[in-house]
């Protein structure tokens, strides 16, 4: 009789413990989608942002004076040289770019961006059909809580998506709460807070399917893993930790 008490307690324990298949699958209704249209959102410059801008021209040496001048090293090629050769936004939202001085950059996108110092350098006669490339090079997204491999990760595709970001950092744990990632964005000045559920695909349509540049991601911890830490979390726990106590007392004092 012991013995069973001691075997139930257990077993209580256990199944408190587990995490339910509804909990773990991810897009559990995606059965249920027909095609969509996809709209793709660029990102815009934000303080703090190191970019890299190209001007060219029909007479090459005639763009000289409105690039910055490029190491001739073998290593020229690299990200973080180029990070060190770009221009750095600056907290007011700008960048000193060569001859046309001080320019707004923050709140554009790249394209936006490149069309303005297009129009700049032909309006201003500096160039004869000036061509402009901008690219951002200090993209990056941080991903905390249960993943895999968590940190900070640099990407240098235009756009990503939540589960593309969420596979850098190694996928979710067992442990992760799949209906309650929280993605942290700041933008305009603005920070918001978002809970994502990746059980349901009713999010795929909204502005948070797509990472923009210094989103944070984080992925909270699900009840099994809570429990496990030490804390209590509901009544049945409590109930299971007395069962196995009591159950423990009856064994030693046999």
């Amino acid at each position: 009789m012991k013995k069973s008490i001691t075997l139930l307690g257990l077993v209580v324990l256990v199944l408190q413990s587990c995490a339910t298949k509804k909990e773990i699958l991810y897009f559990q209704d995606a059965n249920t989608m027909g095609p969509q249209n996809i709209t793709y959102e660029t990102p815009k410059i934000q303080p703090n942002d190191i970019l890299n801008i190209t001007v060219s021209a029909l007479i090459p040496e005639t763009a000289l004076p409105y690039n910055k001048q490029q190491p001739t090293n073998t290593s020229s090629n690299s990200i973080d040289l180029l990070k060190l050769q770009g221009y750095l936004v600056s907290t007011e939202g700008t960048i000193v770019f060569p001859v046309l001085g001080t320019l707004e950059a923050a709140d554009k996108t790249t394209a936006q961006l490149e069309k303005k110092l297009q129009q700049l350098l032909e309006k201003g006669g500096h160039l004869i059909e000036p061509t402009v490339s901008v690219r951002l090079l200090n993209a990056k997204v941080t991903v905390l809580g249960e993943v895999q491999r968590p940190g900070t990760y640099s990407f240098t595709e235009q756009q990503i998506s939540l589960p593309q970001a969420l596979g850098y950092a190694g996928d979710l744990t067992i442990n992760g709460k799949r209906n309650d990632v929280l993605l942290i964005r700041e933008e305009n000045g603005i920070r918001t807070v978002t809970q994502i559920d990746l059980t349901e695909t009713d999010w795929f349509n909204s502005s948070y399917y797509y990472i923009k540049p210094n989103d944070f991601i984080v992925v909270n911890p699900n009840a099994p893993k809570v429990k496990s830490a030490g804390f209590v979390g509901n009544t049945g726990t409590l109930l299971s930790v007395v069962s196995v106590i009591l159950s423990s007392i009856i064994l030693i004092t046999r």
